[in-house]
This record gives structure tokens, C-alpha cells and sequence, in this order.
């Protein structure tokens, strides 16, 4: 996400994506210090560690991770904070009453946030380790039927307006959005290229992950905003549609909300930041969320299961970490 945007809640594991990482699974022979310790050595005399979680599946499946090792190897104990991705987040970090968040999609930073890294008060730590990209999507259906809509191009007509068309909508066609919260442009570069379509939002991953897979499951068009690594790309075989190149200026009026925006989200490598007091409260942690690194195929093994198969996020995660020891013992070194 994006903040977002964007980018995977029920939706979000659904999805598959790219930029690779070594997950090899230790060997059996490998030592047993590989394994994570099964109880906190955490005494009263240290802090709570306040991690950010942003409203999609991957960046609570990132905290988990991280709050599941940073109690269980450095034995701090550690909540998980809730926050959309906007200002509250960051003054959260600024003012040190939250200490870290560990995907931030660099796309939907705006100018006023980037005032906190500039002053100091917040610190970027580091790329996360996953690419992420936001964008518009269709099932692949819908372009084999429809060769055109594989770009913008082909939603400029009021054929393509009246194949998206609802109720709600009228005699334009329905852009389905999500969470208004998350970094989008898309009322903006609807605008802007002058397409006779209107965002709708469904309010949260879970309700786009409804509302497409009706549409899947009946053959019907859907034109929506998502983003990957996700899972729901996969199951429901989305294609990403082709917008106009994105270009550092289209960039610039996104970072600085002048509307301008006419331009294709661009690839994001996502990167963690964390609270310039977290360094003096817990240098250990400090460095720990340093070196904390999940990359996309990390992102795509641990989201089936959380967002297809419903396992719970903390579960999935302490899979995640039996299974590559190799991994996270060196973001503890």
C-alpha cells in the first residue's frame, strides 16, 4: 500500500509477486541455536517496543516477525499499534510514542512527511527487502475479450464506460478503489486523461476481495486499484493495466497534492523507518530493524496462508521463522 497504497489484507494474500531473496530452509544438521528460544528473557527493566502496523496484510505479517524475535531473542516485550498510514504515524515516530514501522511505500510519502526525515526526528533504516508495485488491475478475462483495455487507451469510450457501468455509477464506468486511506491517485489520473469512469470505494481489502471474486466467479469485468506482492494476483489472475509511463514530475505533483498526477504508480522498493529516540531507548532494537529484511518472495510464503486460508498473521509468522533460521540469526548479529 502505499502508505498504500496500497502494497495485501483478505485481498492482499491472494496475490504474487516479485524480487527474490534466499529462503532456503536450514539444513537438519544445522545447530539448534538456529531456533528461535521459546521464551522471553525480557526483565521489567526494559521498554516496550511500540511497532507500527499499516491496514494491509503484508505489513502486519512484517511486524509479527519482528515482534515475535525481538521478545523472543532480545527480550523486550513488544505491542503492535494499528495506524493508517498518514500523519499520525509519523508524529507517532517523531515524538517517540511509536517506535518503528517496517513498510513504507515510498510512492505515497508526501512532501509534509518527508519534513520528518528531514528534521531528524524520524530515520528511514533501511530498504525493507520487497518491491512493491501499485496500479490498476483486471482480470486477464477481460483483456482476452477485450484486447484494448490492456492500456489506458481503450477506457477513453463510452463503450468502455458502459462494459464497468453500475447502478451507482450510472452511464460511466466503476473504477473500484479500496481503502481511501491508502496512497492513490486515481480520481486524479482519471481526470487528467479525461476517462468517463468513477472511483467507487469499497472501505478495505476484505470488501475488494469480495466484490472482485463475485465478479470472477460470475465472468464479469471489473477495473480496480491493487497493487502486488499479493496474493489475490494470482488466485484471480489480474492483469496490470498499462498507464502512461511514470515520470518524476507526474512524482512531484503526487508528493506535493497539486492534482496533477496523469501517470502510472511507479515500482516501489519499500523501506522501514523508525523513531530517532528508539536509537537511545534500545539500541539493540535499533540495530535489529536495521538489519530486519523480508523480501517479496518472504511476503509471498507467508500471505496464502494468512489471507487464503485464514491462518491467523502471529502463527503464520512464527512459521515463517522455524522455517528460516539461516535468515533472521544474522539481522541479530
Amino acid at each position: 500500500m502505499k502508505k498504500r497504497v496500497i502494497a495485501t489484507a483478505l485481498f492482499a494474500a491472494l496475490l504474487v509477486g516479485a524480487c527474490g531473496g534466499d529462503n532456503t530452509e536450514p539444513a537438519a544438521s544445522e545447530p539448534a541455536a538456529q531456533e528461535p528460544a521459546t521464551e522471553t528473557e525480557s526483565g521489567d527493566d526494559k521498554p516496550t517496543i511500540n511497532l507500527i502496523v499499516n491496514p494491509w496484510s503484508a505489513s502486519r505479517l512484517n511486524a509479527e516477525v519482528a515482534k515475535h524475535l525481538i521478545e523472543s531473542e532480545l527480550g523486550y516485550p513488544v505491542e503492535i499499534t494499528e495506524v493508517n498510514e498518514n500523519d499520525a504515524m509519523f508524529t507517532g515516530m517523531a515524538d517517540g510514542t511509536l517506535d518503528a514501522v517496517l513498510e513504507i511505500w515510498p510512492s505515497g510519502v508526501t512532501d509534509a512527511e518527508n519534513a520528518y526525515f528531514n528534521d531528524g526526528s524520524v530515520v528511514n533504516i533501511g530498504e525493507l527487502g520487497a518491491v512493491g508495485k501499485i496500479g490498476w488491475f483486471v482480470p486477464s478475462y477481460v483483456v482476452e475479450q477485450h484486447p484494448e483495455l490492456a492500456t489506458w487507451e481503450g477506457y477513453t469510450t463510452d463503450e468502455a464506460a458502459a462494459l464497468f457501468a453500475t447502478a451507482e455509477t450510472g452511464d460511466q464506468g466503476r473504477f473500484l478503489g479500496t481503502d481511501p486511506s491508502y496512497s492513490q491517485y486515481d480520481e486524479q489520473i482519471i481526470s487528467n486523461l479525461d476517462l468517463p469512469f468513477q472511483v467507487i470505494f469499497s472501505g478495505s481489502e476484505p470488501a475488494t476481495v469480495a466484490e472482485v471474486d463475485g465478479r470472477v466467479s460470475a465472468g464479469e469485468p471489473v477495473l480496480l486499484y491493487w497493487w502486488t506482492p499479493t496474493a489475490a494476483v494470482a488466485k484471480y489472475d489480474l492483469v496490470n493495466v498499462a498507464l502512461p509511463e511514470y515520470t518524476d514530475t507526474c512524482g512531484a505533483s503526487a508528493a506535493a497534492g497539486d492534482g496533477g498526477v496523469d501517470c502510472d504508480y511507479p515500482e516501489d522498493v519499500l523501506f522501514k523507518a523508525a523513531s530517532a529516540k528508539l536509537q537511545e531507548k534500545a539500541p539493540d532494537v535499533f540495530s535489529f530493524l536495521q538489519k530486519f529484511s523480508i523480501t517479496t518472495d518472504d511476503q509471498l510464503e507467508m500471505l496464502p496462508p494468512m489471507e487464503i486460508d485464514g491462518d491467523d498473521p502471529a502463527a503464520v509468522a512464527e512459521a515463517w521463522i522455524a522455517a528460516h533460521g539461516d535468515v533472521w540469526s544474522a539481522w541479530l548479529d
